[in-house]
Parts: structure tokens; sequence; C-alpha cells
């Protein structure tokens, strides 16, 4: 009895040791990047009262933790290509020796962010080449979950062949290329999960806090965990009867909805409120038969992200749709309405609507049945000129192909503006201009004859001879749009559209 009371007091005392250590969440480890030039802030836990200390590049800052919980922020850390010390001092003693100071992005989406470097087009040499202890690369592990969690298990981890060639291949080649285009050390921290929709990716105070979500998003996810559970338990009384039978049923498991908020909650949670340039983003895939509400669901994501890190205007990159046929559809032979269209229409708003958004546009980077195309080398490196120029604001780079502008009617043609013509407008393998649309008043599309004109072939001229009253012109509207119109820089037009027809994927009125 007494050699009992004695291990029973001996667990009480290390509990208590265990209790005292303060510490700090996963994405705080050996071989961070931590981001310089803005306040970065420090957390953790440690016993409430107790007194922790952050010593790191000459700064030393104490605070009391308060509920068990405490934080402090640096200020204007120096970006370093040598490796330095992190302390953290409690009751006990937190020392990282390999953390460097430069620019850390997020980079989150659904499966072509997901998608790994050593699956990409042609990346054997990249990942023979990927050693470099100036990239850090950090792993959020998949995880779903109902309340937004305070940490999860992971590290950050020194770039190599080992260790890029599962990691995804958009973060690295845009890390990759911004550290050389820096001259510092990069970060990327990638959290991302294939197939899920962008609402996943929200908090539930904001979704909540909205109307329209709430009665299009919050309430239905309800009626259909509601449908899966019971779907679910048919299933597995079906399933073992059939085994009781001695057979297997001959259809799979019911799988479960995504639910709103849950990877918000999972995969974002846990990272803030660590000091990040921005984020970049490869979703929209999961959201195309909604690609209406896409318009103000996407913004809202970007407003939600920058309100929980408290970065206001953080930089934040999209990877326009690639190029795809969905499911059993065909190409059409005339032009027509698409909603794949649709939804890089609504990246492309938020773009133009919220300061540092900017979206890579990839029509050039598509395979027509395969939603995962393999050349994601052109993404990173589009990323990469979009940061550059609008979070790095490098001056006299073209950092993006020609976005549309306005038009002009003159008789019996359209006349076309676009900015980021860079030195002139081309068409990319120097045949005639593809991908052109045009309609009269009758709205019925047609393919359309375009020129390239302009002093400095800043502009398109888009007719058709059968139409001599023309009112609207679109371009690369279609699931897989053959497009062809770039600046000399050698970057893409986006597709786009002059009209404001109805939409496809517009609600239908109650």
């Amino acid at each position: 009895m007494k050699m009992k009371i004695l291990f029973v007091g001996f667990v009480f005392a290390v509990s208590l040791n265990l209790k005292a250590d303060v510490r700090l969440p996963s994405i705080f480890s050996e071989n961070m990047v931590l981001q310089q030039n803005m306040q970065v802030p420090v957390w953790g836990w440690a016993d409430k009262n107790e007194q922790v200390t952050v010593i790191f590049q000459g700064q030393r800052i104490t605070t009391t933790a308060k509920d068990g919980k405490w934080m402090v922020k640096l200020d204007n850390l120096k970006a370093t290509t040598e490796p330095q010390v992190f302390i953290v001092d409690g009751k006990n003693r937190i020392k990282y020796t390999n953390v460097l100071v430069g620019e850390v992005w997020v980079a989150s989406g659904q499966s072509n962010m997901e998608f790994p470097l050593n699956r990409s087009y042609e990346a054997t040499n990249d990942i023979q080449n990927s050693d470099n202890p100036m990239i850090r690369l950090y792993t959020v592990p998949k995880t779903k979950s109902d309340l937004p969690l305070d940490d999860v298990k992971s590290e950050w981890v020194e770039c190599n062949p080992r260790t890029a060639s599962s990691f995804s291949a958009v973060a690295y080649y845009f890390a990759r290329d911004l550290q050389k285009a820096r001259g510092i050390p990069v970060g990327i921290i990638h959290t991302s999960w294939g197939g899920s929709p962008a609402e996943v990716w929200m908090s539930k105070d904001f979704l909540g806090s909205n109307p329209e979500y709430k009665r299009d998003i919050l309430e239905p996810s309800k009626n259909a965990i509601e449908k899966y559970k019971k779907a679910l338990d048919d299933y597995r009384k079906t399933a073992q009867e059939l085994k009781n039978q001695g057979k297997r049923p001959s259809t799979q498991a019911p799988r479960a909805p995504w639910i709103p908020c849950e990877l918000y909650n999972g995969m974002i949670a846990p990272i803030v409120p660590f000091a990040v340039k921005g984020a970049i983003w490869y979703q929209g895939e999961s959201n195309a038969g909604r690609a209406y509400q896409y318009r103000a669901l996407f913004q809202d994501m970007i407003k939600n992200w920058r309100e929980k890190w408290g970065q206001k205007e953080f930089c934040f990159l999209a990877v326009q749709l690639a190029p795809f046929i969905p499911g059993n559809r065909q190409k059409p032979e005339q032009p027509g309405e698409s909603d794949w269209a649709e939804l890089r229409e609504a990246q492309m708003l938020a773009a133009k609507q919220l300061p540092n958004v900017g979206v890579a546009v990839i029509t050039d980077c598509g395979e027509e049945r395969d939603i995962h195309p393999k050349k994601k080398e052109p993404v990173g490196q589009r990323l990469v000129l979009l940061a550059r120029g609008i979070a790095y604001k490098e001056r006299g780079l073209v950092y993006s192909g020609p976005i549309y502008k306005k038009m002009k009617i003159q008789g019996d043609k359209v006349i076309l503006y676009f900015d980021h013509v860079g030195s002139g407008l081309v068409a990319k393998d120097g045949g005639p201009l593809k991908g052109f649309a045009i309609c009269g008043e009758d709205k019925k599309w047609v393919w359309a004859n375009a020129e390239i004109a302009g002093k400095n072939s800043e502009l398109v001229i888009v007719s058709h001879p059968d139409i001599k009253k023309p009112i609207a012109v679109r371009y690369g509207w279609a699931d897989y749009p053959e497009v062809n119109l770039y600046n000399k820089e050698g970057l893409p037009a986006s597709p786009f559209r002059t009209d404001n027809f109805p939409m496809i994927t517009m609600p239908k009125k109650k």
C-alpha cells in the first residue's frame, strides 16, 4: 500500500512538472522561417502567472501567462541567410538553433495544390536539384475538426530531395523561384485537401454572420449530414446482413459530405496568427457548380483569413482554373455557356475588387480530360511573378498577362482595351487570334474574327461578317478554352466577357 501511495505521488509530481513546462505550437520548431519586416506573434502555453521570455535577434520580450496562455510580438525582424538561435524561457527553456528570417507564405486549396512534386511533369531533375537550406517546408496534416484546434503535430524541415519530393509541386516551384528572385530565405506552410470547397476553409463565426451563407451553406449542411448518417446506418445494416450470408456489398459506403468550416478549424486555426507575407491558393473546381455564389464567397474567404491573421491586406494570389472538360461533356462547335468560365470570372473579380489580390492565368497548362494537369512549374512561376509585382512591388516588371479593361463599339466592330499589355499583344503561335466570340442583339454567340491593332499592338478588334450591330464579345469562355492571345513577355490573357447576361449557375428564385 505504501509503495502504491509513493507511485501515485511520483506520477502527480511528474504531471506538475509537465504542466509547468512552457511550450509552443508546432508551427514554431527547429528549421522554421520567421517573417521579416513586420510584427511576428509568438505564442504558447504555460502555468498561470508564469513569466515567459522570448529571445531572438537582439530582442528580449517578457510576458506573463494568463489562463495558461501567453503571447509576445517581435518587431521588424531582419532577413538573414545564417541560422540563428531562437529561445523561449519559462520554468524550462526551449531552444531552436536553425532558425532563419525571410519570407513566409501559406499554400492552400484542393487537389491541384496538394498535387506532389514527384507526380509533376518532368520533375526528376527538379527533385534531384531541390537541396536548398534557404527554403523551409511545413506541412499541416490533414485534419477535420468541429471546433478550432490550437495545434497540430508537424514540424519545419529543410528543402531537399527527400522532403520536396512529396511536397506540393506548385508550392515548391513558387518557393524555389521566389527564393532565387529575392535572395533570402523562404518558408512555405502547405495546408490543402483534395476536393475541398471554399466554405470548409472559412470560420464558422464569419459564415454565420452572413444571413445568405447561413441559409445557403450552413443550414443545407445540417440536412446533408443527417442524410449521410441515415444512409451510413442503412449501409452498415445491409452490409452486416450480407456478411451473415457470406456475401459482400456491391456498392461502397456513402461518402461523408464536406462540412463547412471543418478544414479551417483543423488546418488553418492551428497556424493563425503566425506572421506571413501572403497566401497562394489553387481551388475552385469543387465550387464550379456554384460559380455565381463564388463571386462573393471567394472574396469573403480572403477577408476572413485577413481578419483572423490580423493583417488587413496581406497578399493573396490565386490560380485560375486550368482548361478541362468535366464529366461526359464534349467540346461545343459553337461558343456557349460554361460554369468553369464563370468560376474563372469569379476568381478574377476578386483581383479587381480587393487590394493585393492577383490571379495566375494558366490557359496553356490544362489537360482536356485530366482535372489534375501535370505541368505545375509554370503555375509556380506565374505566382512568383504576381508576388514580385503585387507583394514586393518590383518596378518595371510585367507580372501579368493582358486583362480586359473596356470595350468600344464602332459600327460593326468591337475594339477591346487591356491592362498589362506589356510591350505589346501577340498571337503566341503566330497564327490568327483564337477563342473570340461575338453576338448581336439576338444574343446568339458565334466565333469571331479578331486582329491585333493599335500603334503599340495594344488593342484587339473583333467582328463577324454577319453581325452588323454587335453588342458583346467573349474570349476563352469555355470549359477548355483554346486561346492564343499573350503579351510579348509570354504571359497569356485571361478569359473574359464584356456582357452581363444571366449566369447559368445563378440560384433559382424562390
